[in-house]
């Protein structure tokens, strides 16, 4: 993400700024930029006096603020970070004033008022840090503008799925390490796009990984828990190759091990892969590296997409489309007279496969 670069830089040359407020529905970037702080601002030596890490639910913006205006003990900085703020009231919305500017008497919009009002003169031996994760700040308030105006301001938001990929692949280029566009795939089919958790288990692999090796498709199923032979990518794999037996294996151990293979992943991995082979039918350029642009996907893959494509015609996708819908409400509960998960999995797999 081009802004977290650009924050890290500028924490990485040490050229700080009084007020963080890192902000969104990612949370990895949230918590790279403020372990960076956390971790780099000032020496060990310095911390126990000089850092305070506090949480949302246990403070006030006013208690907040009294932290952030003392000056540093010995030290160069007074570093404040504010882990789950999302969990203070005052920056929730409605807290500060609105639109037109109106103001309220009450305990809430007077915290936010309090640190419109700091920010306009912040402690300048300070470094206060939000971490308001998982949604933003109301932006129609007085308050969000401020910080927007005057704050280093990060707002971060989900990636797409078919991101997510590439997202792995330049993470693990980051580490000095490679990986196989098929053990990308697979983890990111695992794992969904929670980039922290993601982050989290390429870190693991690493530990034992010697500099410079390759992560496979081997290493990820010996040490992440993913089936060699029982996964969403096999099952993909079958389907396209219209081998019966194997799709019914892989089924049959998805309805055996629901927690491992929760339905909802399952039919979005399969909605997401018949609408590609759709997607490459009505490709006019269906050269490798000119489809794998157009699908957004790696050139790995396109091979697999074209013989899908010979097995499954757009007449045919559009009825697996609907069996697939049909699925999902069914897996919800509607219109379904006590069909299990496993049962309503292998009828999914009859269909497509007939």
């Amino acid at each position: 993400m081009k802004e977290v670069n650009l924050i890290l830089l500028d924490l990485k040359r040490r050229i700080f700024k009084p007020v963080y407020f890192l902000s969104g529905e990612e949370a990895h970037y949230i918590d790279l930029v403020s372990d960076y702080i956390e971790n780099n601002v000032l020496e060990e030596a310095d911390r126990e006096f000089n850092q305070t890490i506090v949480y949302g639910k246990d403070v006030d913006l006013v208690s907040v603020l009294g932290l952030a205006k003392q000056f540093p003990m010995m030290s160069e900085y007074n570093v404040v970070i504010v882990k789950e703020a999302q969990n203070i009231k005052e920056l929730n919305k409605g807290a500060a004033s609105d639109e037109e500017g109106s103001t309220s008497k009450n305990t809430s919009n007077n915290g936010a008022q309090q640190l419109a009002h700091y920010l306009s003169n912040p402690q300048p031996t300070s470094i206060l840090v939000f971490c308001f994760k998982y949604k933003t700040i109301d932006k129609r308030s007085a308050l969000a503008k401020a910080l927007q105006k005057t704050a280093v301001y990060l707002e971060t938001k989900k990636l797409y799925d078919n991101q997510v990929p590439d997202w792995i692949n330049d993470y693990v280029k980051e580490k000095k390490y490679t990986i196989n566009p098929k053990a990308s795939f697979l983890l990111a089919e695992f794992l969904g796009n929670d980039l922290s958790k993601i982050s989290n288990e390429i870190n693991k692999l690493l530990i034992s990984l010697p500099a410079g090796k390759e992560i496979t498709t081997e290493l990820i199923q010996d040490n992440i828990g993913i089936s060699k032979d029982y996964n969403v990518f096999e099952l993909q794999d079958a389907l396209a190759k219209k081998d019966v037996l194997k799709a019914n294996r892989i089924i049959i151990h998805f309805a055996a091990n629901e927690k491992e293979n929760p339905g909802p992943l399952v039919m979005a991995s399969l909605f997401g892969y018949f609408s590609k082979i759709l997607k490459y039918q009505f490709l006019a350029d269906k050269s490798k590296f000119a489809a794998a642009s157009a699908m957004g996907v790696n050139p790995f893959f396109i091979d697999g997409y074209a013989k899908a494509a010979l097995n499954y015609n757009s007449s045919k996708l559009k009825q697996i489309f609907s069996h697939l819908k049909e699925c999902d409400l069914k897996s919800k509960g509607v219109d379904n007279s006590g069909v299990s998960y496993g049962e309503l999995l292998k009828e999914l797999v009859f269909k497509i496969l007939h």
